[in-house]
């Protein structure tokens, strides 16, 4: 039980942290959303006498006048409260809209094929160790070139290939636009079509450094005296692969897939942009290209907890896949 209270006493120290920081670095940023909005404001023709000025400050809490510790603590007040500003990018929308917005779908894709890659990867990494110097280990330079090919480079490929010359995904987009948004079947079938390639792109380009892990690990497993004991038994090779030797070798994945899944939530900026895809990182970049520091510190936030969050509940699952964590601790 000491184990367990240590590992949350030590990621809620790291969200407080995480959110501390989350509030510091936007305000030592250069550059003023008020700006950005005034400026779209001078573009349309309005008002950008001195009083309207205010009270965007006063919106966006840019300027409030207020001292700094009183600030932090309203911010951390804001936060339990979830209200995460108000977004420059697509004012008036409040942040917590619209990264609602953008993340299901970045969820669903880059977690699907996250999750796809990592089970392909550690699948066929276990098989070739076991099997080490067979013709599989040829898999090893074919994937590991595909992981070493630039992401947007890899991604434009096919692109040209499957969108462009063979016509079997859409170029762009994550539904069909003449749709509207919801879970009947039809809307559901339209983003799993759009959604495809972007997902095949990024289980191509991760699916190598799985295979490779996973698959020198099962080399050192393999060489272990309790490998051979077991052999001495009798037992079937494929228990001995599965029940002993891949169980112990996939930790250290399991560890790395912790941090993989928690960034998730971030989603594959290059991905979403050559894929004009309505995800978390298309948002992301929005924000970066108007100065949206609310939007930005949002997006940081869910990033932050996410990948807190996952690396906690793998450090309490490890707990239970290997006995020997708590009794080191």
């Amino acid at each position: 039980m000491r184990y367990y209270a240590r590992k949350l006493g030590f990621y809620l120290v790291a969200l407080w942290a995480a959110l501390t920081l989350n509030f510091f670095i936007p305000r030592m940023m250069p550059g003023n959303p008020v700006d950005t909005l005034m400026a779209k404001l001078q573009q349309r023709g309005g008002a950008t006498d001195p009083s309207v000025r205010r009270s965007y400050e006063l919106l966006l809490g840019t300027d409030t006048g207020e001292p700094l510790v009183t600030q932090y603590f309203s911010y951390l007040a804001n936060l339990f409260r979830g209200d995460l500003g108000i977004s420059v990018s697509v004012f008036p929308a409040e942040v917590a809209t619209v990264i609602g917005d953008a993340l299901p779908w970045t969820i669903v894709l880059v977690g699907i094929a996250t999750l796809l890659s990592f089970l392909l990867g550690v699948g066929l990494g276990a098989v070739v160790g076991w099997r080490r110097g067979s013709w599989l280990d040829s898999l090893i330079p074919a994937t590991t070139v595909l992981a070493a090919v630039p992401y947007f480079w890899l991604a434009l490929i096919l692109v040209a290939i499957f969108a462009t010359a063979l016509s079997w995904f859409p170029l762009n987009g994550g539904y069909d636009v003449i749709l509207t948004p919801g879970w009947d079947g039809e809307f559901i079938a339209s983003a799993v079509y759009h959604g495809t390639l972007p997902a095949l792109t990024i289980v191509i380009s991760s699916v190598g450094g799985w295979l490779l892990g996973m698959r020198n690990m099962m080399v050192s497993t393999v060489s272990e005296d309790y490998i051979l004991t077991a052999q001495a038994k009798g037992l079937r090779d494929r228990r001995i692969m599965t029940r002993y030797a891949a169980r112990n070798a996939v930790l250290p994945s399991v560890a790395g897939f912790a941090i993989s899944l928690g960034f998730v939530v971030s989603g594959s900026v290059i991905t979403e942009q050559v894929f004009s895809y309505p995800g978390i990182g298309s948002r992301l970049l929005q924000a970066v290209e108007n100065n949206d520091y609310a939007l930005m510190q949002g997006i940081f936030l869910v990033i932050t907890v996410a990948v807190l969050g996952a690396n906690l509940v793998v450090d309490l699952l490890y707990g239970l896949i290997d006995p020997r964590t708590r009794a080191g601790n």
